[in-house]
């Protein structure tokens, strides 16, 4: 089986973060968010994995191209980039990797990561998974018949269809069909606001026969903005807490407590502070005369005299509260 991983958005929703990293490759629990999602993918699936194909923009430069080069070859896979130039829609971005598409397939937008387990049908023509949703008037999602097998795709419905809704996760059977279906949207310009859509080539394949199915994942996290990631953090962290060594041994404390699950890296220091729960620090980070919940710290970034909540910084912040010299009378709030 191949893995194909579209990524080329530039994130702007996750700005500033994302003007020198690209959002699957932002931090969660000390790992970039595109490799957990692969190594979860991975670890729970009876398929053996030959191609991981990773659907970038040219902008993002060789160093980001050997990073995900590396992700697949620790994973026992060979890695392949394949360019996206023009934010032309979902179907676009899959036959960017077109080269990839011989085999059968899984699919995975690299902004999501989920508690899931991949241990499914391989012999099924093609697999959707989904979450249940409490609004589904804000997603794609699937209709199912009395057989549970998919019958119509219903793209945010306003009147109930399903709560079943589509996470951009995919598998198909018979790559090379798909290939053909999504080529067949571009060669007839078949596109819904403005974009090519692969819920319309899965509609088509529906309508020729193609059995569709779904499969459910447990929890549903969503990378999109910066609280989103940070939420996701936090589960990441309680999910992987028994599982992944998340304090390195050469993590430096001076009179400091730690409040678990955090993830704290190589050559981090913690002096006079308060860190924890749900912090990720990534390698190099200095913390001293602080207290820091819930937020993710990238790489070689140093905080002091701060009170710190529900935030990201990025990497080399220099991030110093000045102390105040302050007279505050009685009853007084301040926030």
């Amino acid at each position: 089986m191949n893995i194909i991983i579209p990524m080329a958005g530039m994130g702007k929703r996750m700005r500033p973060h994302t003007l020198t990293t690209p959002k699957p490759l932002l931090p969660v629990a000390g790992k970039p968010i595109v490799q957990r999602m692969v190594e979860d993918i991975i670890s729970t699936s009876k398929e053996e994995v030959e191609e991981i194909a990773f659907i970038i923009n040219p902008k993002f430069g060789e160093k980001i191209e050997e990073q995900l080069l590396g992700i697949a070859k620790d994973l026992n896979a060979t890695g392949k980039i394949c360019y996206q130039t023009e934010a032309l829609g979902t179907a676009h971005a899959i036959l960017s990797a077109a080269e990839c598409m011989d085999s059968n397939i899984l699919i995975a937008f690299a902004d999501t990561l989920f508690k899931a387990n991949f241990d499914f049908d391989a012999n099924k023509d093609a697999i959707i998974w989904t979450q249940k949703v409490d609004d589904p008037s804000a997603f794609g999602v699937v209709k199912l018949n009395d057989s549970q097998e998919i019958e119509a795709f219903v793209e945010k419905p306003q009147e109930f269809v399903s709560d079943l809704a589509i996470i951009g996760v995919y598998y198909f059977k018979d790559g090379a069909n798909l290939r053909k279906e999504l080529q067949r949207l571009i060669d007839n310009d078949i596109k819904l606001k403005g974009e090519y859509q692969i819920t319309d080539a899965m509609d088509h394949m529906l309508k020729q026969g193609m059995k569709f199915y779904t499969d459910v994942v447990e929890e549903w996290l969503d990378c999109g903005n910066k609280d989103a990631t940070v939420y996701t953090n936090q589960r990441i962290l309680e999910l992987k807490k028994d599982t992944e060594e998340l304090v390195h041994s050469s993590v430096v404390t001076e009179n400091a407590v730690i409040i678990p699950p955090c993830y704290i890296a190589e050559g981090c220091v913690i002096k006079n502070a308060v860190v924890g729960p749900h912090v990720s620090m990534e390698a190099g980070v200095h913390i001293e005369d602080a207290r820091i919940s819930n937020t993710i710290v990238q790489a070689d970034s140093i905080v002091k005299n701060a009170c710190i909540s529900n935030s990201m910084l990025g990497k080399s912040v220099n991030y110093n509260e000045k102390p105040q010299n302050i007279s505050i009378g009685d009853f007084s709030t301040r926030s």
